[in-house]
């Protein structure tokens, strides 16, 4: 197990498989006026073998999760085999995958015989009025339902991520709490963060967790949940009298980069240390000019021992802002 500077062991690995998305999420990737996105090429991006080959070397310094994100991952074509590939590697104690939810429907039972157990689906209003104005499509939230339905019927776990952005979708904070309470899925709050530098972001949009949880408990008391496991990111409460849970992320108010255990690969095979760095490490490019594994190991190691990240513990001050941060599409949240 390796550690950085703060004594943080590198348990994690988030794994970028395509930077495309299908949406255009305010929060995430807005259609913003006269800007066109510069999607990788085929060959820029990562293979299946070679993701295989660094999920491998990050298990071997400690890594036990890893998660599959984007864009959207689901564009990434075959993107069964790779979990496949992941579930199959000792050491690994799970591979999960975050979606917006689109492609479910039909990739639920791919998902699931390839021997992956759970998913985060993004949904962030019942509201199709509200719901078509933050994934900036055109998309009803009745399809993201329905792929939410196939899969807890091919015996995937599921959780709800929302985003909850103030004067935008804040209203449908409890019709989402009730209705996810009603189905038994694990519903999580996230506060709107100032990932990369296209999404506006203002300390007046974001509604806290305190004041998500205040509103809900006034309405379905909570009780606090014990954590899992080391570097879990989300608090947990579940509802009074139900083994119901749900969650708050509270990456603007109440910090946790002390806790964090996670490294990102993006598609490009690039190693982050932190969600709002600004460069990478390029392993790919290492890997393609015929890199060992030792080598690979020696460097993935040698970064994490210097890693001091802790962008949001530090937000607000002079040195927590040093440029152009990457993008949360391309990176994967």
């Amino acid at each position: 197990m390796v550690y950085d500077v703060y004594g943080r062991p590198l348990l994690d690995l988030r794994m970028s498989v395509t930077d495309r998305c299908n949406f255009r999420c305010t929060y995430c990737m807005p259609d913003i006026e006269g800007k066109q996105y510069c999607f990788m090429k085929r060959e820029q991006l990562m293979t299946f073998e070679e993701m295989e080959r660094l999920a491998r070397l990050f298990v071997q310094l400690g890594v036990r999760k890893i998660r599959l994100t984007g864009g959207e991952p689901l564009l990434r074509k075959n993107i069964d085999v790779l979990v496949a590939m992941l579930t199959n590697i000792e050491g690994v104690q799970d591979v999960a995958l975050t979606t917006n939810g689109f492609f479910l429907k039909k990739y639920a039972k791919k998902l699931k015989d390839a021997g992956m157990k759970r998913v985060n689906v993004s949904l962030d209003a019942l509201d199709d009025r509200i719901f078509m104005k933050m994934n900036g499509v055109g998309v009803c939230s009745t399809h993201i339902l329905e792929g939410i339905d196939t899969a807890l019927a091919e015996g995937l776990t599921v959780k709800v991520n929302m985003v909850v952005k103030k004067g935008l979708n804040d209203s449908e904070i409890l019709p989402m709490a009730y209705f996810f309470k009603k189905k038994g899925i694990t519903l999580r709050f996230i506060e709107f963060m100032d990932v990369g530098s296209l999404n506006g972001w203002k300390l007046d949009d974001v509604v806290t967790s305190k004041q998500i949880y205040d509103m809900i408990s006034e309405h379905m008391p909570l009780e606090p949940v014990a954590p899992a496991h080391v570097g879990e990111v989300a608090k947990r409460y579940r509802y009074v009298g139900t083994d119901v849970e749900v969650g708050f992320i509270s990456s603007v108010s109440a910090a946790f980069c002390s806790d964090c255990t996670r490294g990102r690969l993006s598609a490009d095979g690039k190693l982050y240390t932190c969600l709002f760095a600004i460069n990478g490490t390029d392993l790919l490019s290492m890997m393609r000019a015929g890199a060992s594994d030792e080598q690979l190991l020696t460097c993935i190691e040698h970064v994490w021992r210097k890693r001091a990240d802790r962008y949001s513990e530090e937000r607000g001050k002079q040195t927590a802002w040093n440029g152009k941060r990457i993008e949360m599409s391309y990176i994967g949240g």
